[in-house]
């Protein structure tokens, strides 16, 4: 008789985990927003509702609704179905755009301090997450930035004409105006001096803030001539550069490029190129951003390989390039064959190829140990780093990523920091919940939209070419209007509205499997994984993705296999069950936070404000 030692094992659904990974968008998010929901809630009218599910979790919905650099979307479920995932990160915006204040939903500060001060060093988006999370638990938070305003990269490197002023100071100061002690125009020179002042923790936020140079002939001779991305785009922020050459050479093709390329164009540039070492597959910019550059007619050239500035009588007068020609190498890795040479003609060069931390202030005597990129060794579960007390996060911690990934570890960090100052232990995280509640209203009616539109994704307005170039500050783009936003809500697949399965209720009738219109569910003996595999109604497509399977039938002792993978979520296999064995429950992912349980609310915060009286009077 076979052995039964290796074949599956039931699928626990009261583990958080199994759920959250079925919910692509939310598994994919650093910060775990509930999309779904705050898509419905969208799709309800409740503007307000949406912006505080995700102002619980990402702190800066109306920012990251015009930035993020969307993790959520190539995993969305859409995608398999007609290529185009759901316009998540455009959705979060209409959230804050058409929301009501939410100053009286915020959590409140209390007047009584706990008596731990914490400092944080540099003013972007992990640390003021950091002050966001542990200022309502009666900390004080003191942030030195060097810059006369906070935000970080947030604030210098990301052009007005993608995030107008507005939003940015607007949302940064939902956290500043907790009581966080803002010691702006402050650059620590040292953090020993802050180690040996009076604090109970430390929190390094300070970004990437050193440009990568390009050391190649020519360089210095014409230094007023060529720039540093993230520099240059500083120095316009500040308004110590309003006009520029007519003829731009950018180099690089990631994100700061594209903002560098479109901002030449409005101080001046009439000729602006964007110079690529490789080809589009390879280009780390995001589409949108290379979408919205070639919509303006920034010409972006693949396979030039810089090799010197053309530098005449001291002045910048071009850049020679040679043109390369890629061939995968040994190992996969691409190997460049030069085909010739190319001078083109510029004015000035801006370098967008890369950032770097930069530690000069950190002292290496102090108990920090930096690794052989001298980067210090931080934990990536608690963020701490080999000196107790001194946490790390954001771009500081592991080099440049997006304003989400900051977000998280600031969660996290604080976390840390909370457990850190009461003697607690760091690497015992708070545990994830779990609300697990039927959807079911009648016969066939669920409480949530399960008939699939077949729309295609909705189309972002701009503002028009000509216009858009008249100053900096013209944000090109304008937003979903109501009914683009109305008909992008019904693109949501619903993830979260689980097919729940109670094995003891099936009769084995095959109905769910009949009307399955994705062929994701299976009636079979037990096996061993691979057996199993191979045994599915339909090819299993993404082996990384995760099955469920259910106890053993009462009838025959076979077991429900369903591939989360392909199903839709449309609720066919509960609304033909005939024993109620498939219901549609939607899962609500609890996550913890510092001080707070998973699921719990600080005193005064609120989610959702019509249900605060009924919460109020119910104590």
């Amino acid at each position: 008789m076979e052995s039964t030692d290796s074949f599956m094992k039931p699928t626990d659904t009261r583990d958080p985990r199994h759920y959250h990974r079925v919910v692509d968008c939310q598994w994919g998010c650093p910060a775990h927003t509930d999309i779904p929901e705050y898509i419905r809630l969208i799709a309800n009218g409740q503007y307000t509702e949406s912006y505080l599910l995700n102002r619980k979790s990402n702190v800066f919905p109306g920012i990251l609704g015009r930035t993020c650099d969307r993790p959520c979307e190539p995993v969305c479920r859409r995608v398999r179905l007609d290529g185009e995932p759901v316009a998540i990160c455009r959705l979060k915006r209409v959230a804050s755009d058409l929301r009501d204040d939410v100053r009286p939903f915020l959590p409140s500060i209390p007047a009584e301090k706990n008596g731990k001060r914490i400092a944080c060093v540099g003013a972007g988006p992990a640390s003021l997450t950091v002050a966001n999370d542990l200022m309502p638990l009666g900390y004080e938070v003191v942030i030195f930035e060097k810059l006369a305003k906070p935000g970080g990269l947030m604030w210098t490197n990301i052009p007005e004409f993608r995030l107008p002023g507005q939003v940015l100071w607007e949302e940064i100061a939902y956290v500043t105006d907790m009581g966080v002690d803002m010691r702006l125009d402050s650059p620590v020179d040292s953090l020993a001096d802050i180690l040996g002042g009076d604090f109970d923790a430390v929190f390094v936020g300070s970004g990437a803030p050193k440009g990568k140079e390009l050391d190649i002939p020519g360089r210095w001779d014409a230094p007023q001539q060529v720039h540093i991305g993230i520099e240059w785009l500083e120095s316009v922020r500040f308004g110590h550069v309003e006009r520029c050459g007519e003829r731009v050479l950018v180099i690089g093709v990631g994100n700061t490029a594209m903002d560098c390329c479109r901002t030449a164009q409005r101080l001046g540039g009439k000729d602006v190129k964007v110079m690529a070492r490789k080809t589009k597959p390879y280009f780390k910019a995001s589409p949108w951003e290379l979408d919205d550059a070639m919509e303006e007619r920034v010409e972006i050239l693949e396979n030039h390989s810089p090799s010197r500035f053309v530098v005449e009588d001291g002045k910048l007068v071009g850049m020679e390039f040679d043109l390369v020609r890629w061939r995968e190498g040994e190992g996969g890795r691409l190997r460049s064959e030069t085909v010739g040479s190319k001078v083109i003609p510029c004015d000035e060069v801006i370098l967008a190829i890369g950032q770097d931390t930069a530690f000069p202030w950190i002292e290496r005597d102090i108990g920090i140990e930096f690794n052989d990129w001298d980067m210090p060794v931080v934990d990536k579960t608690t963020f701490m780093t080999t000196r107790s007390g001194v946490f790390m996060g954001g771009d500081a911690a592991w080099g440049p990523e997006n304003i989400i990934w900051a977000v998280e570890h600031g969660h996290q960090a604080a976390i840390s920091i909370h457990a850190y100052c009461n003697g607690e232990s760091l690497e015992a995280r708070p545990a994830e919940g779990m609300n697990l509640i039927s959807q079911k209203m009648g016969l066939h009616e669920w409480t949530y939209s399960n008939d699939y539109d077949e729309a295609q994704r909705a189309k972002m307005r701009h503002v028009d070419l000509k216009k858009r170039f008249e100053r900096m500050d013209i944000e090109v783009e304008e937003g979903f209007d109501i009914e683009q936003s109305l008909a992008e809500v019904e693109r949501c697949l619903n993830c979260d509205a689980q097919t729940h399965f109670e094995a003891n209720l099936c009769i084995e009738c095959d109905a769910c499997i009949d009307i399955c219109p994705l062929d994701c569910l299976t009636i079979t003996h037990n096996g061993p994984e691979e057996d199993l595999a191979q045994r599915l109604t339909a090819p299993l497509l993404h082996p990384e993705e995760p099955l469920f399977v259910s106890e053993d039938l009462p009838q025959t002792g076979r077991i429900m296999v369903k591939d989360e993978d392909l199903c839709i979520h449309c609720g066919l296999c509960a609304e033909r069950c005939p024993t109620a064995a498939w219901d549609m429950r939607k899962s609500d992912l609890l996550l913890p936070y510092a001080g707070l349980e998973a699921g719990g609310l600080h005193a005064g915060q609120v989610v959702y404000p019509e249900l605060a009286p009924t919460l109020e009077s119910t104590g």
